[in-house]
């Protein structure tokens, strides 16, 4: 790739219009299409007029010429909608930068196999500093392994669909993997009732839905006396769209391969 041309899908939304700002405002990337469903109320308008920035890209709801036409697309959209855009990504040979999280074994499988022709970031965050959290729950995790209950509490807005968050759920397994655990097998999902007496070997999970939360988590090491606790709060998108044009970047020199933020920012 030499121009980074940058296809945009959902293009109205909340995370769509942050997206159209941070490539708008780069200047190492191009919009080249703006995509949404046809139904929307931005179809035929100029994209960059959604965030006060008129840039000539037109919102249209044709998504096999809208991807064809770029080098990379940017998803953010639902598990459905992104397996679909997966596919005409795999067809034009264009990069893709999933962000939507909720996939299914099959989903992630899909995605896995289009790898193999097309180069893909998919990750549960795009936020520089939620893989840094990432990269310190590894160290905490592995220090803190004996003597510390593990909690895992996010926060997301009321629209949100999927729970636990995908990045709860990614720090649940980043925790998991550092005590040689198996998530699927140790995860509590929420309690009530008569639950008995923790289970030391369980890394619980608790999940809040309201208002305009962007996304705020925290892992809670608790131990007697003491309670460690690792955060990230989010208070805009923003971090999300600057990291995708980040993901972007780097599957610029791509040909294929299945990648993630770590990748990205090199902390593996």
């Amino acid at each position: 790739m030499n121009e980074l041309k940058i296809a945009i899908v959902g293009a109205s939304g909340r995370m769509g219009r942050m997206l159209i700002e941070a490539v708008l405002k780069d200047g190492q990337a191009k919009l080249i299409s703006a995509i949404d469903l046809p139904e929307t109320s931005a179809i035929g308008k100029d994209a960059g007029e959604l965030v006060g920035m008129p840039c000539g890209v037109m919102v249209t709801s044709d998504v096999e010429a809208g991807i064809a036409q770029a080098n990379c697309l940017i998803d953010f959209s639902r598990p459905e909608g992104t397996l679909e855009h997966l596919a005409i990504c795999r067809r034009h040979k264009v990069a893709i930068v999933i962000g939507t999280t909720g996939f299914s074994d099959d989903g992630k499988k899909a995605i896995a196999d289009a790898a193999n022709e097309i180069p893909v970031v998919f990750a549960p965050n795009m936020s520089v500093g939620v893989n840094v959290v990432f990269k310190l729950l590894d160290t905490a995790s592995r220090i803190l392994a004996e003597g510390y209950d593990i909690e895992i509490v996010e926060a997301h807005h009321k629209h949100k669909i999927d729970a636990p968050s995908g990045t709860a759920l990614r720090m649940g397994e980043v925790v998991a993997g550092a005590l040689g655990r198996d998530l699927k097998s140790c995860a509590v999902y929420g309690r009530e009732g008569v639950t008995g007496e923790r289970d030391p070997s369980t890394i619980g999970f608790a999940t809040v839905r309201g208002g305009d939360i962007v996304g705020d988590h925290t892992v809670m090491y608790c131990g007697t006396g003491e309670r460690v606790e690792i955060s990230h709060k989010a208070g805009s998108r923003m971090p999300y769209a600057l990291g995708s044009l980040r993901a972007a970047r780097f599957l610029a020199s791509k040909g294929s391969g299945l990648f993630d933020m770590q990748d990205v920012l090199g902390l593996r």
